[in-house]
This record gives C-alpha cells, structure tokens and sequence, in this order.
C-alpha cells in the first residue's frame, strides 16, 4: 500500500488530521482525525517513502509501543483498511 499523493498529516488545532493538497484531490471533501498511534503510524510510513504493508505498521506499533505482536497486527490490518476505505491510501 502507498500513500496517495497529495495526502498530508497536519496539526489542526492540535488534532492530527489528514488533509488533501493540490488540484487532483479537489473533489475530496473528507475530514481524516487520527489518534496518536495513527498519526505515528503515518509519520513513519511518510518519511519511508509512503509505502507500507500491514506487517510493516504492526512492526512499527510493537516497536514502539509495548503491545504484543497479535493485537498489533490486528490494529494494523484495521487501520490500513480504514484507510482505504477513506481513499487516502491505494494499494
């Protein structure tokens, strides 16, 4: 999975939202909220190059939080279908 161009992590009035940047992403009129573990997530996968697998966010989640690698992965697949289901990530 990749992050879609034009996708960006910002700090709203100190909430990480998801917002879209430039002409092709004009018609997306969503508002993306991630918690801090989301946001993390992101902030990783941004500053790799935006590509990322479930098992890659699980790794990160174990990493740096202490949870056990089952409720990661879990979480994990979750969030990266949440996030394709909102159109701002592509497989």
């Amino acid at each position: 999975m990749k992050i879609k161009e034009g996708f960006v992590l910002r700090d709203v009035c100190n909430s990480n939202v998801v917002v879209a940047q430039g002409v092709e992403n004009i018609d997306f009129n969503k508002i993306i909220k991630l918690n801090d573990s989301a946001a993390y997530l992101w902030k990783q996968i941004e500053t790799d190059g935006g590509s990322f697998t479930p098992d890659k966010l699980a790794d990160l989640l174990v990493k740096e939080y202490d949870i056990d690698r089952e409720t990661a992965s879990t979480d994990a697949v979750t969030l990266s279908q949440s996030w394709l289901d909102a159109g701002i990530v592509a497989e």
